[in-house]
């Protein structure tokens, strides 16, 4: 008979986590956080590493809970040492809105941890990770010509004598004409494309577009308070004459521009500049265990010392938002959290889908079930800090602090709003193995578990599965900071070495489509 490890997370939980696949007849040893041993029962059928297993009986219709919340509701009777998943577990809610008690934060001695990093002050008074060159296509007709363009630079050597350049990023889209002109969908669409073009991490913009679109470059400029400068030009392909003559005009653009802002070099700047991206994708169960309390820690120490934290990915708080909702520092800081949530639940209503049915294949093959498990996992991201402000999709961030930017689930539509609202580093968890980064913002990846880790280590940069191993979260936290200064002052993640970020630009779009 085999003894295993079962990890309970809180006293109140109802079911456990597997550290290791069970077999019928195996001795499971319940261990909590604390490194107590709360209980042994048999292994009654088949579990795999990271699923749920019954801690004792749990009758049908009753509540399971995990975190010390609910995550559901049982289907029938479930035996203790059985396997709890889709097959038994519903993705009904229980919680009320209104219960919820905000918690104390933990108090933090982040004195001896780095104050400032090296990044590139701008005229704006923001300061970048990152120094790009943007091409910003007002419309899908003229990405063809944007892309010409960044690979003249970046593939063909047009950068060699520019050691303090790093790239030119082409933000390309599939949008940008037969759209309202007056409509949500054309004001969220430039309010993304302009809030990426002008990220901090961004030194100059070239914008191009086809000449007859709907999204005019000059009444994007205008709407949003952008004039001309000489950092900023912006011209059409049939004003220029053709596909040929776009790229050779863009590429004299560049080459003008060059000089200056490879002249622009890294100053000490407190770490109160850096705007994190908080992201998790590819989430399996040990993601509320590990990785995301542990980068949690991470973001309340920046958030100590003056910095922000952006936390998003709005379907994936949902049925953990009134626990987020009452750290908010203004009663309708909380109020606008939850208006965030019915909005989507009327838009998914409305599309004839549901905002519960949200774990992917990847998610409930890695261990969670019902998206109230994900998203009390998710929101470990935002560690303890209180909730300051809440803003829409690719709005620009101007408090510090824990911020909530409003935004889908899927990956690379999130990360575009984040990148657009400011943010300059992006941490993201993954426990499947998420290979994506996102340009201009370097994104540091973190493994949830050793395996994974081990098998996708050209992809990931912090292994968090060391929790599991005996490391504590606050160690790991602090490790996280330091890659997100090491990161910050010029460092490269592994999804830059990679080349990702060329094809991870995907704003969200609003309205009709005519």
């Amino acid at each position: 008979m085999r003894h295993h490890t079962i990890l309970k997370i809180t006293e109140a939980d109802t079911v456990g986590v597997a550290l290791l696949t069970l077999d019928p007849g195996d001795r499971a040893c319940v261990s909590s956080t604390n490194g107590g041993v709360a209980a042994e029962f048999d292994v009654v059928e088949r579990i795999p590493r990271g699923h749920k297993i019954a801690l004792s009986d749990i009758g049908a219709d009753a509540f399971v809970y995990k975190y010390g919340q609910v995550i559901g509701v049982a289907t029938n009777d479930i035996a203790q040492g059985a396997h709890v998943h889709s097959h038994n577990l519903s993705g009904e809610g229980g919680y009320d809105r209104k219960s919820a008690r905000a918690v104390s934060a933990t108090e933090i001695d982040h004195a001896a941890l780095p104050d400032s990093f090296m990044g590139y002050a701008r005229p704006s008074g923001e300061v970048g990770t990152r120094n790009y060159i943007s091409l910003l296509s007002t419309v899908n007709c003229s990405a063809t010509v944007c892309r010409a363009v960044a690979d003249h630079f970046n593939l063909g050597g047009g950068l060699d004598k520019y050691e303090n350049v790093d790239g030119i990023v082409a933000f390309t889209h599939g949008f940008g004409c037969a759209i309202d002109p007056d409509g949500l969908g054309m004001a969220m669409l430039q309010r993304t494309l302009i809030g990426a073009a002008f990220n901090p991490n961004v030194a100059a913009t070239v914008v191009i577009g086809l000449g007859c679109e709907t999204n005019q470059a000059k009444f994007m400029l205008a709407r949003c308070g952008i004039t001309e400068a000489p950092t900023l030009k912006s011209f059409t392909i049939q004003e220029a004459g053709g596909t040929r003559k776009s790229i050779a005009k863009a590429i004299a653009f560049i080459e003008g521009l060059l000089p200056e802002v490879n002249a622009a070099g890294r100053t000490p700047q407190p770490v109160s500049k850096i705007k994190l991206a908080l992201q998790c994708g590819g989430s399996d169960a040990y993601s509320g265990i590990t990785a995301n309390p542990a980068l949690g820690i991470a973001s309340d120490i920046l958030i100590a010392k003056g910095g922000t934290a952006i936390l998003s990915e709005t379907p994936e708080i949902y049925g953990a938002e009134h626990l987020l909702a009452v750290r908010a520092t203004q009663e309708n800081v909380g109020e606008k959290l939850f208006g965030l949530i019915d909005w989507w639940r009327d838009y998914t209503d409305k599309a004839g889908a549901s905002i519960e049915n949200n774990p992917s294949y990847g998610n409930k093959k890695g261990g969670l079930t019902t998206i109230a498990e994900k998203s009390l996992g998710a929101i470990a991201k935002s560690g303890q800090s209180p909730l300051t402000a809440v803003y829409g999709y690719g709005e620009p961030v101007t408090e510090p602090g824990l911020v909530f930017v409003d935004t889908p689930g899927y990956d690379p539509i999130c990360s575009t709003g984040q990148i657009a609202s400011g943010a300059t580093v992006m941490c993201f968890t993954t426990g499947r193995g998420s290979v994506s980064g996102f340009k201009p913002v370097p994104t540091l990846k973190l493994s949830t578990n050793t395996p994974m880790y081990e098998a996708m280590q050209d992809d990931m940069d912090v292994n968090c599965g060391t929790v599991l191993e005996g490391e504590t979260l606050r160690a790991v936290g602090e490790r996280i900071y330091a890659r997100i200064i090491d990161t910050a002052s010029g460092k490269k993640t592994q999804s830059e070495i990679n080349g990702f970020g060329d094809n991870e630009f995907v704003p969200w779009q609003l309205g009709a489509i005519l």
